[in-house]
């Protein structure tokens, strides 16, 4: 079996619990600002800020869990802690676009007077901060759904902010209050889109999916067309952590010394690699067989028609 380990620099851990700090920091100010103000879309955007700071410390957490090697309990390590933080990040943000609606819904039947310039003057401190918080990060971010969930925090909110910034412009030229809530409206539904797609990735890997980015039937057919197999079935391709996939199949091949059906395993890890899955685990069987589920229990319990197993070592640091 290939085993696939990335380590993430010390320095994106510091960089994470400095902005952290920073967001918790910013985020009880702006609660503050937006109750001195009556400004509604700038509690929306510190709610925005707390789940930044969520993801931030999930970020963290999963970080740290993620560079843990794998032991007699935990045998494919804990690269999956960084997929659940980044779910509960992204849903999380569900839950709050849900409450700024219900919130911006009473503030529209019943407005209430913005001060514009404390709004404005906020949402620019705000607007810094993420501004800064998204460069630091985004060299960090490289193929990981964990760190990358929390840079999508930080930009949605970044948007949101300059979103904020024209309306503070918008209420201070026209007087009308309205906008503020119909403004949190949007945060809400830019919200809820900049979420959704980490939901759906973090879910996939979790439910064991296939990869994005991957086809089956091409790396069926790839694996088909190395000289020597003569076919490929019961295939899986999952997904470990973020950016670490594995695959099992049986491959059917002729008769031959384990010599040669070594020559074989190493072509097959080859063009493996090339669809950037390193974690392997190929059943060579030299009679084939009808593909079920009964067949596949027999194959796996059996060590007459299907006894050879592939081993391939690669660590990437």
């Amino acid at each position: 079996m290939a085993h696939n380990h990335h380590h993430h620099p010390i320095k994106t851990g510091w960089i994470l619990q400095a902005s952290l700090a920073a967001t918790l920091l910013f985020t009880a100010f702006e609660v503050f600002a937006g109750l001195r103000a009556h400004s509604l879309a700038l509690l929306s955007d510190a709610g925005h800020n707390f789940t930044d700071a969520l993801a931030l410390l999930l970020a963290a957490i999963g970080l740290y869990l993620q560079s843990k090697p794998a032991d007699h309990v935990k045998t494919y390590g804990y690269q999956r802690a960084g997929v659940i933080a980044a779910f509960l990040n992204a849903t999380t943000l569900v839950v709050i676009a849900l409450i700024i609606f219900w919130e911006a819904a009473s503030r529209i039947i019943h407005p209430q007077s913005i001060d514009d310039r404390l709004m404005l003057w906020v949402a620019a401190a705000a607007l810094v901060l993420n501004a800064g918080i998204v460069i630091a990060l985004n060299g960090g971010r490289k193929g990981d759904i964990n760190i990358s969930a929390a840079v999508i925090h930080m930009v949605g909110d970044a948007v949101g902010v300059v979103a904020i910034i024209g309306g503070a412009l918008a209420i201070h030229y026209t007087g009308l209050n309205y906008i503020d809530p119909i403004l949190s409206i949007v945060l809400g539904l830019f919200i809820i889109y900049t979420a959704w797609d980490i939901i759906r990735e973090s879910l996939n890997i979790l439910l064991e999916g296939l990869p994005r980015g991957l086809q089956l039937t091409d790396v069926t057919t790839a694996m088909a067309a190395v000289d020597g197999v003569l076919d490929v079935h019961d295939l899986h391709i999952w997904s470990l952590g973020s950016n670490v996939h594995a695959l099992s199949c049986h491959a059917l091949i002729e008769d031959m010394p384990p010599s040669a059906s070594d020559a074989i395993l190493k072509n097959i890890n080859n063009v493996l690699c090339g669809f950037d899955i390193h974690h392997t685990t190929v059943q060579f069987e030299h009679v084939p067989c009808v593909m079920s589920e009964r067949c596949k229990m027999t194959h796996d319990h059996s060590h007459d028609d299907a006894h050879e197993h592939g081993h391939d070592h690669a660590h990437h640091h």
